[in-house]
């Protein structure tokens, strides 16, 4: 299978990549480039060729012979939703739905989306694929109004497939500091600490980088219309966590650590997950890895690289920091188009 993949250079893009070419598809990559520079160390054995793109310059002419593609390339936190919320929905909503208007329009007949658990926001109990929405940020408003546009386009020969991935967390060559386990993790190693500014009460599914990437080749691996138009959280009922407990998880794992928590925060987000739909319609879908796993792991590698402070808390694994840097210096304009390239 011929699958086109955006965000090739972020943090799960790469390790996605690879899992696909490591099954025999062929691949190739799409990615602006914003974080390019961003390697930790080296951990890929297979990268796609990369086409150079912003996603919203994205055409039909680009997706010839193109069977799947799977869409990871968005604006991805909550700050810089924050910081420049009319790019966001730029990218991430109007971006999105675009780019499955010309998938379609192509002849592509999969189009696997990389939604978010994030959507749930504010959730009594456990919540599952039928349960309500109630996304609290722009990422995550801008993730429910792309499965409701791209849902809508479904037909005979265009078999969208929606994948709520839980909080990501674990090692990728191109890692990311501002996820709540690595973040605890490169705190842990660099400074010995982990003060939290809250509680830790609220409620958040994980799942590992690895085991997304996992999840996006079952989906593309399964008869189609076993997937077609179909919404899956991916992650593990087991993973679910409170953040006090993943904090704790991590300082156990970082021996001398110190530990400490706050006054309960004003961020209400917190939701349980359900996980049974993946399980039941990919067989043999599992995830590999838990927080323990994933917090050694990190430790292991922050030992061989011998990681600092400076790396730690630099732009290249923070993303908001990376893209006030691109707009300080003004290599891109204010909608986030590189300047050289117009």
């Amino acid at each position: 299978m011929r699958v086109l993949v955006t965000g090739t250079e972020g943090y799960l893009g790469c390790l996605a990549a690879q899992e696909l070419l490591r099954a025999g598809h062929d691949v190739v990559g799409v990615d602006v480039g914003y974080y390019k520079n961003g390697w930790l160390y080296p951990g890929l054995d297979r990268i796609p060729e990369t086409l150079a793109l912003d996603i919203r310059r994205l055409g039909p002419e680009h997706l010839e012979g193109v069977d799947a593609i799977v869409h990871m390339a968005e604006l991805s936190n909550d700050p810089i939703g924050d910081l420049i919320g009319d790019v966001t929905y730029d990218i991430n909503h109007h971006g999105s739905v675009r780019l499955a208007r010309a998938a379609r329009a192509a002849g592509v007949s999969r189009f696997v989306y990389m939604s978010s658990c994030s959507v749930y926001g504010v959730a009594e109990g456990t919540v599952d694929e039928s349960s309500p929405v109630s996304p609290q940020t722009s990422y995550a408003r801008c993730k429910a109004l792309v499965e409701r546009d791209v849902a809508a386009m479904v037909t005979d020969d265009f078999s969208p497939t929606f994948l709520r991935n839980a909080t990501a967390f674990g090692a990728s060559p191109r890692m990311r500091f501002d996820i709540v386990l690595n973040n605890l993790s490169g705190l842990a190693w660099t400074t010995k600490r982990i003060a939290m500014t809250s509680d830790g009460s609220p409620w958040r599914p994980l799942v590992h980088a690895l085991d997304i990437a996992k999840a996006i080749r079952m989906t593309l691996e399964s008869p189609r219309e076993r997937v077609h138009g179909e919404i899956f959280n991916v992650g593990s009922e087991s993973n679910n966590y409170r953040v006090r407990d993943i904090a704790e998880i991590v300082a156990a794992e970082f021996p001398g650590c110190d530990l400490t928590f706050g006054d309960p925060g004003a961020d209400n987000r917190s939701y349980r997950v359900a996980f049974d739909r993946i399980r039941a319609v990919l067989p043999g879908y599992e995830t590999d890895w838990d927080a323990s796993a994933g917090a050694a792991q990190l430790r292991s590698i922050f030992e061989a690289i011998d990681l600092d402070e400076a790396t730690f808390t630099g732009r290249g694994h923070t993303r908001l920091k990376q893209i006030e840097y691109l707009m300080r210096t003004q290599q891109v304009d204010p909608q986030l188009y590189w300047k050289a390239a117009r």
